[in-house]
């Protein structure tokens, strides 16, 4: 599994200043941290709620191997939304270094970094122009025409 050491400074505080090594995790932790955070329809199949912050928190800290000794990233660290977080820019840094190692495309960084209300949960299909061509003629074309028959009764 591959590595990525970080080594910060005091920029983003004194108690984050240090070293931080972070893992590759394996694609089933991943699909486990995704799961867990994210609802189903049950009929659909389609997503109905998912935690995206959650999500890349967890992804962080189940990557984190080593810090600081004062152990200044905690996964309640991550999740919170008030001034006991961690600070925007370092979160950022963490997610990119993360995300990164873990070779989360940035197409699924977007993803994962967009609110979910403002996705269109149906996105048009790469190959719906070849669809469309693959079924034959257009109707109304001329080879396409109703053929009269010559049939007397």
């Amino acid at each position: 599994m591959r590595t990525e050491v970080l080594r910060l400074d005091d920029r983003f505080g004194e108690e984050y200043a240090g070293r931080y090594v972070f893992t590759e995790i394996s694609w089933a932790k991943r699909s486990r941290i995704i799961q867990k955070h994210t609802r189903y329809h049950p009929v659909s199949g389609q997503i109905v709620k998912a935690d995206y912050v959650a999500i890349q928190a967890e992804t962080i800290w189940a990557s984190l191997k080593e810090q600081p000794p004062q152990k200044p990233v905690t996964l309640k660290k991550l999740l919170s939304e008030g001034e006991d977080g961690i600070p925007v820019e370092l979160g950022e840094l963490l997610s990119h270094t993360v995300n990164k190692l873990n070779n989360i495309s940035l197409e699924e960084t977007r993803f994962l970094s967009e609110p979910y209300e403002d996705r269109n949960p149906t996105q048009p299909s790469q190959t719906s122009a070849s669809a469309k061509n693959s079924a034959g003629p257009p109707p109304n074309s001329p080879n396409n025409q109703p053929k009269q028959s010559n049939n007397s009764s």
